[in-house]
């Protein structure tokens, strides 16, 4: 029986959902996973509390604070001097951990366990091979280290810029960012509409932004849906924000829209739905492609959302809105016109991979049948 060991971080819910994908889907294969929680188990609980509750700090107070860090993060090094060692962040313990568990293979759901593997592999540790699985459409500096012996990214667009960032193509696999794997099954629309208790006269929009929903802008997504005079149905998701769901709840009272807290039921609404508004977080987009779901991207948290946000529009399978404005007038735009939601869907299926987490199992278990050569 093959060993796994995956390494995640809670900071955002799209790593550790990646994780749990992945275990699910070794366990399928008879392997035996251990999960761990990088920053909580291997760093410190109190360090991990902490930090997570200064970067959502960061992310509702002063966002444009991140997107500088962001932006420092993606122009150097993740081995530089400059970051103060941030990124071998917990090397000690993981080293341990490798030596008590040895598994067969290492996954990485975040970027700061896959640089801590490659340090260790840079001062002579033997190491497992190891996959990192970038939980972004994007190549960010942080998550690039010279031993990581294997990638799995989430397009072509984005194995593209990790060869730019000087990292071989064959270490590279574009497998599709993991979604659970309800997302592989067939859903029928209307089944679904009837479940939710949806017409089916009406086009219905859904709006998400993420498990914590207070980080995006859920209200002016409910003003928009009123504002909009087409005929229309709208599901707000709040996650698990319930100041957030009675507020918007005062804002949908009597209107086309209804309000929802947290759900683990995203599927069945997205094939409900003909719309996403969401802000673009990396699970959510490949959940939606998953879907077939036409995305117009509104409230991005700068950084690695707002870089999600570009690919989906290089990509063509979605929208984005910077304003207000111009929310309402993509909103009656796409609305108005089921030609432009087709061509989006057309696009998704271009560069969909509801089988990512398969895939991904797949590479994992085929580096272990041949050697690994680091540099």
């Amino acid at each position: 029986m093959k060993r796994v060991l995956i390494l995640t971080a809670s900071y955002g819910s799209g790593h550790n959902a990646a994780a749990r994908c992945l275990a699910r889907a070794f366990e399928r294969e008879r392997c035996a996973v251990t999960v761990v929680d990088h920053f909580g188990e291997l760093v410190s609980p109190l360090f991990e509390r902490a930090s997570r509750a200064l970067y959502y700090a960061m992310l509702r107070r002063a966002p444009l604070l991140w997107s500088i860090g962001y932006a420092l993060g993606d122009w150097m090094a993740s081995d530089s001097p400059l970051a103060l060692g941030v990124t071998r962040l917990g090397a000690r313990r993981l080293a341990a951990l490798l030596e008590s568990l040895w598994p067969d293979a290492v996954v990485t759901t975040h970027a700061t366990p896959a640089t801590a593997m490659s340090s260790l592999v840079a001062r002579g540790r033997r190491a497992p091979p190891h996959t990192s699985v970038v939980t972004d459409f994007v190549a960010h500096s942080q998550w690039i280290a010279r031993h990581i012996d294997c990638y799995c990214v989430a397009a072509d667009e984005v194995k593209h810029e990790f060869i730019a960032r000087g990292i071989p193509a064959q270490r590279i696999v574009v497998t599709g960012m993991p979604v659970r794997e309800e997302f592989a099954e067939p859903v029928d629309p209307a089944a679904a509409r009837a479940a939710l208790g949806l017409s089916d006269r009406a086009p219905v929009v859904l709006a998400m932004a993420g498990s914590r929903g207070s980080l995006g802008r859920l209200p002016d997504v409910a003003r928009a849906l009123d504002a909009v005079e087409r005929p229309l149905q709208g599901l707000l998701v709040c996650g698990h924000d319930r100041y957030l769901k009675r507020k918007l709840e005062r804002l949908t009272d009597g209107t086309r829209v209804r309000t929802l807290g947290y759900t683990d039921d995203v599927r069945r609404l997205m094939v409900a739905a003909d719309l996403l508004v969401t802000k673009a977080g990396g699970l959510t987009l490949a959940e939606a492609m998953a879907a077939e779901l036409p995305v117009l991207a509104y409230g991005s948290l700068p950084g690695q959302e707002r870089r999600n946000e570009r690919f989906a529009a290089r990509a063509g399978i979605g929208l984005v809105a910077r304003s207000y404005l111009e929310l309402v007038h993509l909103l009656d735009r796409a609305l108005g016109d089921p030609d432009l939601l087709e061509r989006l869907r057309a696009r998704i299926r271009r560069v969909r991979r509801p089988d990512a987490t398969q895939r991904i199992v797949a590479a994992v278990l085929e580096l272990l049948e041949r050697p690994v050569r680091r540099p």
